[in-house]
């Protein structure tokens, strides 16, 4: 469904900033098409997406600057990661970072998460996370927030049993917001037994842009792990 045709818009923002850097721009040009996911011709077995053999691919929906992306990928060299980004900045940002990091277990996809979601094979999926999604603090558009009854049904299909859906956001409504859907859905179990599982940062967290820019004007991060049962 196109950004316009969908009701209440898409759930991201702008697809575009600044115009890119000619070099930037060039890098994206010759090496995306190489790294691009395709929805309309994904194997049934998403490990063949990557040219070396994986154990697992995990999903990152909204990867900004990739710091977290790119970290976790040099981290797990193993591990398949299919990054998504709509906003053409950071989308340039994954390309460069694979490319400079020689990265060979990262693919890209630079529209609505919610297509390639819908066409990824059931259970395919070892983790997701979902890391300073757009807050759409307006209450007219809060229909327009990523964690909805329906993107947690579309997350359940494609997640195996036991895998993590991480969130993380620094916006108190959105916090609450995402507790809410995820408590009510019978596919999702908050995993938290104590204060520091949400305060405190998943092991070998990088931390990201977005994080650093909500610490400075004094805003603290939330950490939600919910496993798909």
């Amino acid at each position: 469904m196109s950004e316009d045709a969908r009701p209440g818009g898409s759930f991201f923002g702008r697809r575009r900033g600044k115009p890119l850097r000619a070099g930037r721009a060039a890098t994206v040009a010759e090496s995306y098409p190489r790294l691009r996911v395709d929805p309309d011709a994904l194997p049934d077995d998403l490990a063949q997406l990557f040219p070396d053999d994986v154990r697992e691919v995990r999903l990152e929906i909204g990867f900004g600057g990739a710091e977290h992306l790119l970290h976790r990928a040099q981290e797990n060299p193993d591990v398949g990661f299919i990054g998504v980004e709509p906003f053409v900045d950071g989308l340039a940002k994954g390309v460069a970072g694979v490319e400079r990091l020689g990265l060979t277990n990262v693919r890209l996809y630079d529209d609505d998460a919610t297509k390639l979601l819908d066409r990824l094979p059931s259970g395919s999926v070892a983790a997701v996370d979902l890391l300073y999604p757009d807050p759409w603090p307006k209450t007219r558009h809060w229909k327009r927030r990523f964690v909805s009854d329906e993107n947690l049904r579309r997350l359940a299909r494609v997640m195996k049993p036991g895998a993590p859906f991480r969130f993380a956001s620094d916006i108190d409504s959105y916090v609450g917001w995402t507790l809410a859907h995820a408590r009510r859905s019978p596919e999702f179990e908050w995993t938290a037994e104590a204060a520091n599982d949400w305060r405190e940062p998943w092991a070998g967290w990088p931390g990201t842009r977005y994080e650093a820019k909500a610490i400075r004007e004094g805003r603290r991060g939330v950490y939600l792990t919910f496993s798909r049962l």
